[in-house]
């Protein structure tokens, strides 16, 4: 099975559009939260309707994992706490979203939301123990917009801005990759990396980049190897065998992997 891992797109749609070009040749796209822009110039409910209907597309056309980040809440719940409105309904699209456990195969993917306050947290917190009686024999994904803090995945350039908590979170359940994004220079930046490892546990964040193709990850679960694709060139990594750092460059992309067109506009 192939992944094609992005997250942080922030309404790029010339990145959307590379996505939709790139997504039938993947048996799952994992979009790890911001999809929307906070910062943008264009209306909150028009971000909206313009990337559901990408999500809507993409999912016509492969398997989809969708989990919010920051830059996706639009709303307050009766508490008070910010929440994504907008996805509450993508399951009837066949897109697997927030709160969300999808089994495909031996693989259990457990979709996460971003959490602003104790309600929402408390609700993640329950799927992660009703999720963790169900990876019995199953490879069990996390899709966590944020990635873990003191990790390479999570740097800055200057400082960890990952969770505290998810380090707790991976140490006790033990998932076996967590997919995040977030930070937006931790693969470009001296310290940082696209991937790391903690215990048994791998962690991606595939970065921001500006311009399409966005930086992004493939992830070939058969052949057991990892690629981030960016402006930098092409790094790799053996999900078989321990973390190696520094992970050397490619000189030459692998055989089996197909690179996606880039979309004239």
């Amino acid at each position: 099975m192939r992944w094609l891992i992005v997250s942080d797109l922030h309404y790029a749609l010339p990145q959307f559009d590379w996505l939709m070009a790139a997504a039938p040749r993947f048996d799952l796209v994992i979009f790890a939260g911001d999809a929307l822009d906070a910062g943008s110039i264009v209306d909150y409910g028009a971000q909206t309707v313009v990337v559901r209907k990408y999500l809507e597309r993409l999912a016509a056309v492969t398997r989809v994992v969708f989990c919010t980040g920051n830059h996706d809440l639009d709303a307050r719940d009766d508490s008070g706490e910010k929440i994504a409105r907008w996805v509450g309904d993508l399951q009837r699209h066949d897109i697997a979203c927030d709160g969300d456990a999808l089994v495909i195969g031996d693989t259990l993917y457990s979709v996460f939301p971003w959490w602003d306050g104790p309600v929402v947290k408390e609700k993640l917190l329950a799927q992660l123990a009703a999720d963790a009686g169900r990876r019995e024999g199953l490879r069990w994904i996390w899709a966590h917009h944020a990635p873990p803090r003191g990790s390479p995945t999570s740097w800055s350039g200057k400082q960890s801005f990952g969770d505290a908590e998810l380090v707790e979170w991976i140490g006790r359940y033990k998932p076996d990759v967590v997919i995040s994004g977030h930070i937006h220079q931790s693969p470009f930046v001296a310290d940082g990396s696209w991937v790391d490892r903690l215990g048994e546990t791998w962690v991606f964040n595939a970065g921001r980049q500006y311009g399409a193709p966005p930086a992004y990850i493939v992830v070939d679960t058969e052949l057991q190897e990892a690629l981030w694709i960016s402006a930098m060139g092409v790094q790799s990594v053996r999900l078989d065998a321990p973390l190696q750092r520094p992970i050397a460059a490619l000189h030459a992309l692998p055989d089996w992997f197909d690179p996606p067109p880039v979309p004239a506009f």
